[in-house]
């Protein structure tokens, strides 16, 4: 069984900075790569950023690329998303997940546990 728990999302304005981090219980964290993905009230989930174990190469979305930072602390079992110049469509109930499944990173699916979430707001 894991737990992931999420945290740091917050009510921030238009250009400004969040950090989210994710907790993960459960032995097998520092073998697994992690994602964050977000869903916007009226709008499918999306993905948004993912690690390999290792925390070598990283993966985007395209509308986060630059100014968004994915990195991972195994010694914490924590995952973390740094948020830079944040805009009001970045507004989004924020998740990490496990991937379990190979392929994609990009695909839901391939993840099997997930966080409750964290809101974040961004203002204009």
């Amino acid at each position: 069984q894991v737990q992931l728990v999420e945290s740091g999302g917050g009510l921030v304005q238009a250009g400004g900075s969040l950090n989210l981090a994710c907790v993960a219980s459960g032995r097998t964290f520092s073998t697994s790569a992690m994602g964050w993905f977000r869903r916007a009230p009226g709008k499918e989930r999306e993905f948004v950023a993912a690690i390999p174990w290792s925390g070598g190469a990283t993966y985007y979305a395209d509308s986060v690329k630059g100014r968004f930072t994915i990195s991972r602390d195994n010694a914490k079992n924590t995952v973390y998303l740094q948020m830079n110049s944040l805009k009001p469509e970045d507004t989004a109930a924020y998740y990490c997940a496990r991937k379990y499944y190979s392929g994609s990173y990009y695909i839901p699916s391939n993840y099997d546990y997930w966080g409750q979430g964290t809101q974040v707001t961004v203002s204009s």
